[in-house]
């Protein structure tokens, strides 16, 4: 089992605090966290750092931690401004790039990125394609439905050889066997309960046997959105406060269900279930104070889940 943290993405104009920030990464590094991963959100009214950006703060605050992004939402993005920003901040990093990747559904504010929606699985595809020709062919000639090079290089490739872990998001079975055709894994959505991972798992261990796949190659992960509270009243209200905001906007239900929270011992036991249903990384998201629950989370939980 291997145990990551969110890095603290929640900061309203002005209040962001350099050795707050710092101070977090470099704790979570000590305390032996295996990596730290954003979320990606490009509009809205909650106050969100960019993901890219905050990696790349994360990777000059620390040494050895990965750093992650779950998920980045392709089909909003160029590919090729996206590939060469992730291979440089590899480079930066030496190495310690996590890349999540996702379509994003079809709810999403298309004109204001410049296309329509249509296609959007197809425009996802061709587009992961592409990122991946760039990171590994010295030349690439491409000609897609959206997009065409002719003898383009791109330098210098990421670090990591031949790209950086791929992770795919996404709850369709449809989304599950992409995954396991051009990823390196997959991982649950927080938004998603403990029993639909359960569900999924299977779904992706079987394509990875339809598709001949070593599951050694191929990882398990989820997002388990968290508050360690003693009072377990306050823990739920302050789950239900945090994903109502990071999902206001969405049309989302009560996601309270979605979370772990309340004594240690309560989630010592969401935890394991999440663990039991076959995630080998566990990303924990705090809804309540970062700091506090990352402590928290290594005196009283994680030991609790070797």
């Amino acid at each position: 089992m291997r145990f990551a943290i969110s890095i603290p993405q929640f900061v309203a104009d002005g209040e962001f605090d350099p050795a707050g920030m710092r101070a977090f990464l470099t704790r979570a590094e000590a305390l032996g966290f295996d990596s730290a991963w954003t979320q990606e959100q490009l509009l809205g009214t909650n106050p969100q750092l960019g993901a890219l950006e905050t990696m790349t703060y994360a990777a000059a605050c620390t040494e050895t931690l990965r750093l992650g992004c779950a998920v980045f939402v392709t089909p909003l993005h160029m590919p090729v401004h996206l590939a060469k920003s992730l291979s440089t901040l590899d480079q930066l990093s030496r190495g310690r790039l996590e890349v999540g990747v996702g379509t994003g559904g079809r709810h999403r504010p298309f004109a204001a990125f410049g296309i329509d929606g249509e296609g959007l699985v197809a425009r996802f595809n061709e587009g992961l394609a592409l990122l991946k020709a760039l990171w590994t062919q010295p030349e690439v000639t491409f000609d897609g439905r959206f997009w065409q090079l002719d003898g383009a290089g791109m330098e210098p490739k990421p670090f990591q050889k031949p790209h950086p872990p791929i992770w795919f998001g996404g709850s369709h079975p449809a989304a599950l066997k992409r995954a396991v055709k051009h990823g390196d894994g997959f991982f649950g959505a927080g938004s998603s309960t403990t029993a639909q991972f359960i569900e999924q798992v299977p779904i992706v261990r079987a394509e990875l046997e339809q598709q001949g796949r070593d599951p050694a190659t191929f990882g398990f992960a989820k997002r388990v959105y968290v508050v360690v509270d003693d009072d377990v009243d306050r823990a739920r209200r302050q789950v239900s406060d945090g994903l109502g905001s990071i999902y206001r906007g969405f049309g989302a239900p009560d996601l309270t269900p979605v979370a772990v929270y309340g004594t240690p011992a309560d989630c010592v036991r969401g935890a394991r279930e999440v663990a039991d249903a076959g995630a080998e990384l566990i990303l924990f998201t705090p809804l309540a104070d970062p700091a506090e629950q990352l402590e928290r989370l290594a005196a009283e939980v994680i030991p609790h889940l070797g």
